[in-house]
C-alpha cells in the first residue's frame, strides 16, 4: 500500500484498507465486512450514525472554520450541554485528549503557583497523552524513556492504593489527576475505598481533582461520564475521542472555581471548538441523552456481560479474568490475547488488545443482540480450538 511508503511508521498497521463504515461494520476496499469491537478507540460511540453525519454536513452549508475571535451557535450550545451534564462552569475547546491534559496542565500550575502547591500526583501505569506535559503525567516510563528530560513536578502513585496516595499527598500537592478506568494497562476500574480515600484526602489538602474522561466519557462506562459511578465530582474534566462524532474535537470543563485561572491569552488553539465538529458533537449528545437509547445501551451492555462471564467460566484456563464499566470491557487473555485477536480478524470481527494481556472490548453503543451474539459465536470458536 501507498501508505506504507509515505506515512511515518509510528503505528502497526493491521494491514485492512477501509473504504467504509455503515452501522456497527466496516467494510474494507476488497470487498470484506467486519464487525466493530475497536470503535476507533472508543470515538466511534455511535458507528457511523447518520444524524451525526447529517449535522455535520449541513454546518459545513454555512462554513467549515471560523476563528475563536467569533462566536458559532452550535460551539455555545455543546458548551451549554455540556455544563448542564456535569459540573457548573466553563468550557475551553481543543482538538484531542493530549490538548485537553496540557490545557488542565497549564490551569493547575497557574493556580498551584497562587496557592504555593507544586506537585502533582498521577497514577503508574495511566495514559494522559504523547505530548511532552501529558507524557509526564503519564505513568509509563515505557512510554517516557526516550524523551526526558520531562517536566518536573509530576509523582506517581499505585493506582486503586490508597495506602500509597496518602503517604504521598500532602500541603504541596496541586492536583491529583485520574482515569476513572485505566484503559490503556488492561481496563482496570477504580476502587470505591480508594475514592473514599481520595475524597477525604482532598478535603483536608484542599488540591484539585482532574478526571480524565478521554476514553472512559460519554455513555462508554454506563453514566454520560464515568466518574458518576462513583461519590465524587472533578474540579476539572478532560474530554475528547466520542465527543466529536469521528472529528477532532476536545473539551477542557472547569468548574465555576477556577473560571478565572485562566484568563485572555494565557491559552488557545486555532481549531479548538470547530464549528462542524461541535455540530457533530450536538448530535451526538442528543442522542446519548435520550431516554430510550440509553435504556438500549443498559440492556445490551448487561447481555455482553453475561455472555462473555459465561464465556470465561467454560474457558477459564485462557479467560482469566472479566473487568471493567458497561461497554468498556476488558478479557484477561495473557499470551493468549494477541492470538484471539488476529483470529477474529479472520473471523469477521476487529478487536483490540492493550496491555499485552487484555483484549479491550469497546464496541459502538448501538451494538444490538445480534451483533453481540456473532462476536460471542466468534470468540467462543476461537477460544475452543486454543
Amino acid at each position: 500500500m501507498i501508505d506504507e511508503r509515505y506515512i511515518l511508521r509510528t503505528y502497526n498497521r493491521s494491514g485492512l484498507e477501509i473504504d467504509k463504515i455503515r452501522g456497527n461494520y466496516i467494510y474494507t476496499c476488497d470487498g470484506k465486512k467486519y464487525l466493530d469491537f475497536f470503535s476507533g478507540i472508543a470515538v466511534n460511540n455511535l458507528g457511523y450514525d447518520e444524524d451525526v453525519i447529517r449535522a455535520m454536513t449541513d454546518k459545513m452549508q454555512s462554513y467549515t472554520h471560523i476563528s475563536n475571535y467569533f462566536s458559532d451557535r452550535d460551539r455555545s450550545e455543546l458548551a451549554r450541554v455540556l455544563i448542564d451534564n456535569s459540573i457548573d462552569g466553563r468550557v475551553f475547546y481543543t482538538n484531542s485528549g493530549t490538548e485537553s491534559t496540557e490545557a488542565a496542565l497549564k490551569l493547575v500550575r497557574k493556580w498551584g503557583r497562587s496557592n504555593n502547591k507544586h506537585k502533582i500526583l498521577t497514577a503508574i501505569n495511566s495514559f494522559h497523552g504523547r505530548t511532552t506535559g501529558a507524557l509526564a503525567l503519564t505513568g509509563q516510563k515505557k512510554y517516557q524513556k526516550d524523551f526526558e528530560p520531562l517536566i518536573n513536578g509530576v509523582e506517581h502513585f499505585v493506582f486503586n492504593d490508597s495506602d500509597s496516595l496518602v503517604s504521598m499527598v500532602d500541603e504541596d500537592t496541586s492536583a491529583v489527576f485520574l482515569e476513572p478506568v485505566q484503559g490503556e494497562s488492561g481496563v482496570i476500574p477504580l476502587d470505591s475505598d480508594f475514592v473514599k480515600t481520595l475524597s477525604e484526602l482532598r478535603e483536608k489538602y484542599g488540591f484539585l481533582l482532574v478526571m480524565d474522561e478521554i476514553q472512559t466519557g460519554f455513555r462508554r462506562c454506563k453514566r454520560l461520564f464515568a466518574y458518576e459511578n462513583y461519590n465524587i465530582e472533578p474540579d476539572l474534566i478532560l474530554l475528547a475521542k466520542a465527543l466529536g462524532g469521528g472529528l477532532p474535537l476536545g473539551a477542557m470543563i472547569v468548574s465555576s472555581k477556577l473560571e478565572d485561572v485562566i484568563g485572555v491569552g494565557d491559552h488557545g488553539s486555532t481549531f479548538g471548538g470547530n464549528p462542524v465538529a461541535c455540530a457533530g458533537g450536538l448530535a451526538v449528545l442528543k442522542k446519548l441523552t435520550d431516554k430510550d437509547f440509553v435504556r438500549s445501551v443498559d440492556e445490551n451492555a448487561d447481555y455482553l456481560y453475561n455472555k462473555l462471564l459465561a464465556v470465561k467460566e467454560k474457558y477459564p484456563h485462557i479467560i482469566k479474568k472479566l473487568r471493567g464499566i458497561s461497554m468498556m470491557l476488558g478479557l484477561e487473555a495473557g499470551e493468549y490475547a494477541s492470538v484471539i485477536r488476529d483470529m477474529a480478524v479472520e473471523e469477521g470481527v476487529l478487536l483490540n488488545v492493550t496491555g499485552g494481556t487484555v483484549i479491550r472490548i469497546i464496541p459502538p453503543l448501538t451494538i444490538n443482540s445480534r451483533d453481540i451474539d456473532l462476536f460471542i459465536n466468534v470468540l467462543e470458536k476461537i477460544v475452543s480450538r486454543l
